[in-house]
């Protein structure tokens, strides 16, 4: 079964936990002095927030986490039919998770990110180079959120 996924970049990661965990009615998943993660069933999400002195705050980006790998190829599928540019990034670390993942940006630059989790890390993990993708929203050296070029006009 499908899970949505949204990571925001937080100012005070502590700050952040409580207010989450409140708003929540929860307590996150996943905690680590930079990061925090809430899997959460009711609504069905996996929301993330980490502190990161180099990225944007606010939302990073956006994603669809699936449970086994036919969810994944069900969505790349989706991502591949968009017609828009995908980076497969394939196995990686990221949030202190192992995951299969690609990478998408929308018309207006929102990074969409197709992943499963499949398994956990000690590392925080890297951001890809997606320079093919275009976002003048993307967070630039967020976790696991794309580093993306501006948009190159080619026309009027």
């Amino acid at each position: 079964m499908k899970r949505f996924h949204v990571h925001v970049g937080v100012t005070d990661i502590d700050k952040s936990i409580a207010f989450y965990s409140s708003l929540f009615d929860a307590e996150p998943a996943v905690v680590k002095p930079d990061y925090a993660k809430w899997l959460l069933d009711d609504p069905r999400i996996n929301f993330a927030i980490s502190m990161r002195e180099d990225a944007a705050k606010g939302i990073e980006h956006l994603g669809m986490q699936v449970a086994d790998r036919a969810e994944l190829a069900e969505v790349y599928d989706r991502l591949t039919a968009a017609d828009r540019p995908v980076l497969e990034e394939g196995a990686t670390t990221c949030c202190y998770a192992r995951s299969e993942k690609s990478w998408i940006a929308d018309p207006d630059g929102v990074v969409w990110e197709a992943f499963l989790t499949e398994g956990d890390s000690t590392t925080y993990g890297g951001s890809p180079d997606l320079d093919r993708l275009v976002s003048a929203n993307a967070a630039s050296g967020a976790c696991c959120s794309p580093q993306v070029a501006p948009a190159k006009s080619s026309c009027c």
